[in-house]
Order: C-alpha cells, then sequence, then structure tokens
C-alpha cells in the first residue's frame, strides 16, 4: 500500500481509492462495491436511512459489521414487518448482543417504518421521495478533493431534507446523517479525484433512471 496525495490511497494491487475505504477488507468492498452506487430499492433505502441512524456517535464499521444481525432483527427491513414490531419485540432487540442495543435508536427505527410506510402511500415509493433532493449538478464542486470532501459533512439539500423528515415525524434523521445517506445511495458521487470508482460511479449515475 502506498499513500498518495489529497486523501488517495494505492493498494498492493495498484487500485487507487479513497483512503477511507482501503482498510479492513470488509471496508474495501464496501467503498468498491456499494459506496455512491445508485439505488432505488425502497427496502434498501429504508435498511440505509435506518443504519445512518443507528450509526450516530459510532463508526460506520461498526455498523457495517453488524448489518446482517441487523438484517435478520429488522425483517430484512420490510417497513411493513417493522411497523408492526412492539413492545415485546423492543425487549427482544435490547437483549440482541448483535446490533447496537439503544433503546431510542430502536423506536425510532420502528417509528420510521410507520412514517415511510405514510411517505410510500402518498407518493407511490420511498425512491421518488428520496431521489427528490439530489443536488443539480450546477451545485456540486467543480472538482472534489479530500479537502473539499471534508467539509461536506451536510449541505443546503441535506438540511432541507433533515428538515422535512423531521416535519414528517421521522427521527434520527439529523443534516449529516441525511447527507450520509445521500452519499451512500448514490444521490451524489463523493469518491474523490483520482479513486477508482469514481468513474464507475458517475457512469452508473447516468444510466440511472431516477424514480419519477
Amino acid at each position: 500500500m502506498s499513500i498518495l496525495r489529497d486523501g488517495l490511497l494505492r493498494d498492493e494491487g495498484g487500485i487507487v481509492r479513497c483512503s477511507w475505504g482501503d482498510s479492513p477488507l470488509l471496508y474495501r468492498r464496501y467503498h468498491d462495491r456499494e459506496w455512491g452506487m445508485p439505488v432505488r430499492s425502497d427496502r434498501r433505502l429504508f435498511e440505509k436511512i435506518c443504519l445512518e441512524g443507528f450509526q450516530a456517535g459510532l463508526s460506520w464499521l461498526t455498523i457495517l459489521r453488524k448489518r446482517e444481525s441487523f438484517r435478520r432483527a429488522f425483517g430484512r427491513f420490510d417497513p411493513e414487518v417493522v411497523a408492526r414490531f412492539g413492545e415485546r419485540d423492543v425487549a427482544h432487540l435490547l437483549g440482541d448482543d448483535g446490533i447496537v442495543r439503544h433503546r431510542g435508536k430502536i423506536e425510532s427505527t420502528i417509528n420510521n417504518a410507520k412514517r415511510a410506510l405514510e411517505l410510500r402511500d402518498e407518493l407511490g415509493s420511498l425512491a421518488r421521495y428520496f431521489w427528490g433532493w439530489e443536488p443539480v449538478a450546477e451545485a456540486r464542486p467543480k472538482r472534489l478533493t479530500w479537502a473539499v470532501l471534508r467539509k461536506l459533512g451536510k449541505t443546503p439539500e441535506s438540511i432541507a431534507l433533515s428538515r422535512d423528515l423531521k416535519a414528517r415525524g421521522w427521527t434520527f434523521v439529523g443534516p449529516t446523517t441525511a447527507y450520509a445517506f445521500m452519499q451512500a445511495m448514490g444521490l451524489v458521487n463523493d469518491h474523490i479525484q483520482g479513486c477508482t470508482a469514481r468513474e464507475r460511479v458517475a457512469a452508473a449515475r447516468q444510466r440511472f433512471r431516477r424514480p419519477r
């Protein structure tokens, strides 16, 4: 592995990637195969917004290592399943050491499942709602460097998305959480310039059919 300029690393195979996504191997796979690729599956969008809420105060690696356990615990993040959880389910989840045992975040996920069903009934899909917050290209930095990326903890779009979600009754959806969700689900391409995955994500975003 060699350190390049501006937040990039080159691995032993010559692949250049964002430095945050180089190690451990689990992070590499997530960085290379998932992060930034555009998603329109309602279930995956719901899963990610919930897991971003669980991440609050923790590292994403902690959540990533527990992701399969989260999926088992929360019915593969089917909002219709999670919305039916009651106090007995909460008590069970608080005893599940495969997930983050935080009552507020568990109850938030159940609440957000109910809000997700309301939103789906209103607009037809979660994808249609979330992709409506995609920033216009002209509002994005012309050249995304590590220095620029570090300043993008939240953006006008993520602030507006967070505000709207909260107005709809969602919880654990602050502006920073909303922006991390936007980055991961491909609403923006925040692989920095020079990262091998950046062009692959850009091509996927070009092919992607936005929900309407």
